[in-house]
């Protein structure tokens, strides 16, 4: 293995520039901080033939001039806070990787990116980057790049990957230290104030708990498992034709219902993930914008079709209130659980993470047979099994075509591994239910 150093400087030019993390960022960070993890993002993305080691490099010193995050390390404040320390021009080193005569370099380069994956980065005097140029008898076959979510989102890489091909002249839409003049501006504190009423509001009309509390110590105390349903896949078309309502909001219902079933616990209090990328300026941003907006979900008394619609204007709220100050949260968060006397449990988080969301498929609805026949097929196993937290629970949409996919995480000290699985298979439940009963209801009392 050898290293190419890489020199680069801000395009257009710019001194080392500090200021405080903007809101995406400090959403990120505190993610981060509290899992106990750099939350990593990356690819080994194979190179066109022809390809050469000056190319790739020429390609990692684009990156590195253009995207300012690329080139951000962190300083920590004596009060614990973090700040962005923004380079104007640096080095950056490559590894190259030679793959034996005998070696797929395919799989060389997914060992390199989980190498990365699982390594420890220094946000504070490194990068937070790493790249290696993987090649085969002389000649580069992937580029694998792997960086810390304080870096970018997962559209946040979309946009990046696109600029790697179309090489735009001119500086990056709307980075984090423009992001922060806003915030800091009369408009900026306006988007905030009306958040930070719109959470406060709806945490105090919700009860605290979110979950069964099971208290069983387990260890591996955080479990992740993955379901596939084509049934409820089906059935989530033949929703969208009957409420039109799009999938994102459906599965959010579901889920809601599913978890109001279980826990017996109503209203369900969701943070949902936000990709902020529909205000104004953000579109082609390549930094993290995502934030989490709340739902409140009443389901009493409904049929799952009222749920399904309730639960879409709910989502529309959350996701007009998902752009704030998260410091600013957590201080009402802490206020109201004063107030209460007790710990304020809102830590169930859905994430939407499709790139290509397809709403609606071509043809008509799949009909209640073929719903029924595709139930068979669902499966589900667990994965990852960690000490290191994974919050109390999260649940992942993938982005599988012709399926409900999911990656559902938890806490098991709060969501037994049985109570886990038993969420995501009441998502199909719910699902095949409303599909083959207009009338279904939630099943939750008034």
């Amino acid at each position: 293995m050898k290293r190419i150093t890489v020199p680069f400087k801000a395009d257009p030019p710019d001194g080392d520039l500090v200021d405080e993390l903007a809101w995406g960022q400090r959403e990120i960070w505190t993610a981060m901080t509290r899992q106990e993890w750099w939350l990593p993002i990356g690819y080994a993305r194979a190179v066109p033939p022809g390809t050469t080691v000056e190319d790739l490099v020429e390609e990692v010193r684009f990156m590195m001039s253009r995207y300012p995050t690329l080139r951000t390390t962190l300083r920590h404040d004596p009060d614990g806070g973090a700040r962005q320390v923004v380079a104007g021009a640096g080095e950056i080193d490559v590894e190259v990787v030679d793959a034996a005569d005998d070696e797929d370099p395919e799989l060389v380069a997914d060992r390199v990116r989980q190498w990365y994956w699982d390594g420890e980065y220094d946000l504070v005097h490194g990068w937070p980057i790493w790249i290696a140029i993987i090649c085969h008898k002389g000649t580069p076959t992937h580029l694998v790049t792997v960086m810390t979510h304080l870096v970018l989102d997962a559209f946040g890489g979309i946009v990046m990957l696109e600029e790697l091909v179309s090489r735009p002249a001119g500086p990056t839409a709307m980075p984090p230290l423009e992001q922060v003049r806003w915030q800091s501006s009369p408009a900026g504190q306006r988007q905030n104030a009306a958040a930070l009423r719109y959470w406060e509001k709806v945490l105090r009309a919700v009860p605290h708990r979110r979950f069964p509390h099971r208290h069983e110590p387990r260890s591996p105390r955080h479990w992740e498992g993955r379901f596939r349903s084509p049934a409820a896949h089906l059935a989530l078309r033949v929703l969208a034709a009957r409420t039109k309502v799009d999938a994102s909001p459906l599965l959010l219902a579901t889920f809601a219902i599913a978890m109001a079933r279980h826990t017996g616990i109503n209203p369900v209090v969701i943070q949902v993930v936000v990709n902020n990328r529909f205000r104004p300026g953000l579109a082609r941003s390549m930094s993290p914008l995502s934030q989490t907006g709340i739902c409140a979900i009443d389901l009493a008394g409904l049929t799952v079709d009222d749920a399904v619609r309730l639960t879409a204007r709910q989502a529309i709220a959350a996701y007009k209130h998902a752009y704030y100050n998260p410091s600013d949260v957590d201080d009402i968060v802490a206020r109201l659980a004063d107030e209460r006397g007790e710990e304020l449990d809102i830590a169930c988080f859905f994430n939407d993470r499709r790139i290509e969301v397809r709403d609606q498929a071509a043809g008509p609805p799949p009909s209640p047979s073929q719903v029924r026949d595709a139930l068979g097929r669902s499966t589900f196993e667990w994965g990852r099994r960690l000490d290191t937290s994974f919050e109390r629970m999260f649940t992942h949409i993938e982005d599988v075509p012709d399926m409900m996919a999911i990656t559902i995480a938890g806490d098991t000290h709060y969501m037994s591994p049985n109570d886990l699985e038993a969420c995501v298979r009441g998502m199909e439940a719910v699902a095949v239910e409303a599909a083959l009963d207009p009338a279904a209801t939630t099943g939750i009392p008034s």
